[in-house]
């Protein structure tokens, strides 16, 4: 075996290592990179906004930037979120806050920003769930399927009372695209979660659905 062949599986075997390492090494670091940036975003928000109100209590540095105590202005932002939940699950407190949905969502302009925001967040997380029932929908082909979730039950309000709304993500992306068809076209996805139904149609198929 020459030196030259030699040279070429020691060259695989290192490309092989470097492949596996970046596997392992690319989502650990994207993911620490993404929670850090998060947490510095958040911290900043209290002092900026300490300093426009108080700037004799909370100056600045010789950089410019705000004096401020490192995790203070994340803490502060949960326990904000927090108290903002517990607040309006009360009675007087929950009539308050849909007075102020209301006026916000009748207010020119504004309301398409609040109400996309609102509608949104509430489709994942809220208690009006949307992305909670997976399914497979024909929308090619006679045997071709795509796995979308259902957002509303018939279309009525497109006075297609006989048609489903299947929203479809994108794999590797933040879009989708929305369908309306025939109930004969969408098939329940039996035993899997929307959870995994969605992570396995956003990666494209590569993650396993357990």
């Amino acid at each position: 075996m020459n030196g030259r062949v030699v040279w070429q599986q020691w060259a695989k075997k290192l490309f092989q290592f470097f492949l596996q390492g970046l596997i392992v090494i690319a989502p650990l670091g994207i993911t620490i990179f993404a929670v850090v940036w998060l947490f510095e975003a958040v911290d900043n928000i209290l002092p900026s906004i300490l300093h426009r109100l108080m700037p004799n209590v909370v100056g600045l540095t010789a950089e410019g930037g705000y004096n401020k105590i490192p995790g203070l202005g994340f803490i502060a932002v949960i326990v904000l979120v927090l108290l903002a939940g517990w607040l309006s699950s009360s009675f007087f407190m929950g009539r308050l806050v849909a007075l102020l949905d209301t006026v916000i969502e009748n207010t020119p302009g504004v309301k398409y920003i609040y109400s996309a925001v609102k509608d949104f967040l509430e489709a994942f997380a809220g208690n009006k769930k949307k992305f909670d029932k997976p399914v497979l929908v024909n929308v090619d082909g006679a045997d071709v399927w795509r796995i979308g979730f259902i957002t509303q039950a018939d279309a009525s309000q497109l006075h297609m009372p006989q048609h489903i709304v299947v929203y479809v993500p994108h794999s590797y992306a933040i879009s989708g695209i929305t369908y309306l068809v025939p109930p004969e076209k969408v098939k329940p996805l039996q035993d899997t979660n929307a959870a995994d139904a969605m992570k396995f149609t956003v990666t494209g198929g590569v993650t396993e659905i357990e």
